[in-house]
């Protein structure tokens, strides 16, 4: 049978977790119910890039009878939750901290603001560097004759597709870390490796991106390059964890002795 104690504390905790997913949930609603009204607006902002790379006249289109509705609402439900990231994830950490040890949360409370900063980096990178790279050579190799005219819906799978690849991509630094600072492997073997990871950033860059050399060097130029940030964290922090704590020195004897006179003086003080 189970004990009584360990019954009470599972059920105590499943109440927490359901109480933080709660308001973490309304958070996000209530977010998402002030952007609704400017939903139009905010896809309008996320097909900015493609929108002033087509031609003269051409526009996007809807080929479903719903699409014009749902996908302004998916924008719209996705940067409610960009906006109340910050929320979630302290309603997370607050789920999971106390049990955890001191030491475990001064290494994940940093990681997961860096794993949410750098995402975040990530999906600006695409948004203000890779997107008009590559919808300008789309719409230029355009064949004479042919119209532009992409659908709203594609847009958006096609846009959160590189959002996704460059948000991980900006992980790379905190990958490297975690893995070095768990030991399963080295800052040496990191850098023998090298090599490796630049030919494996280009064919990721080949497989996420499209079929142009610039959009594919974007994504794995910067891949290689927090690599490298990654490397350069880690020696830091192993450098720090391998510096060796100052040695314990006992009191003498006529150094204990002069903190016991010190404290028999305090007291008597005290009692006068």
């Amino acid at each position: 049978m189970i004990a009584p104690e360990t019954s009470e504390s599972f059920f105590s905790h499943l109440i927490e977790l359901r109480t933080r997913l709660l308001r973490a949930l309304i958070a996000v609603g209530v977010v998402f119910v002030c952007l609704f009204p400017f939903a139009s607006d905010l896809y309008a902002l996320l097909a900015h890039p493609l929108l002033v790379v087509l031609p003269k006249g051409g526009q996007m289109i809807a080929t479903d009878v719903t699409t014009p509705f749902f996908v302004p609402m998916k924008v719209a439900m996705m940067a409610a939750f960009m906006v109340a990231l910050p929320y979630v994830l302290y309603q997370i950490w607050a789920f999971i901290a106390p049990g955890l040890y001191a030491h475990e949360r001064r290494l994940i409370a940093p990681l997961v603001a860096a794993s949410t900063f750098l995402f975040l980096c990530g999906m600006a990178f695409a948004y203000f560097l890779v997107l008009p790279v590559v919808f300008g050579f789309v719409t230029s190799v355009a064949p004479q004759g042919v119209a532009v005219m992409t659908d709203i819906n594609k847009y958006l799978d096609f846009v959160l597709t590189l959002f996704v690849a460059f948000g991980i991509t900006f992980e790379v630094p905190v990958v490297v870390v975690v893995l070095v600072r768990m030991g399963m492997v080295s800052v040496e073997k990191l850098r023998e490796i090298r090599s490796y990871v630049v030919v494996g950033a280009f064919v990721i860059g080949a497989i996420f991106t499209p079929p142009d050399v610039v959009s594919q060097i974007m994504l794995a130029v910067p891949l290689w390059l927090l690599y490298e940030l990654g490397i350069v964290v880690a020696s830091i922090m192993v450098k720090k964890a391998a510096e060796p704590e100052p040695d314990y020195q006992p009191l003498s004897d006529a150094e204990m002795e002069r903190e016991l006179d010190a404290i028999e003086q305090k007291q008597g003080e005290t009692k006068d």
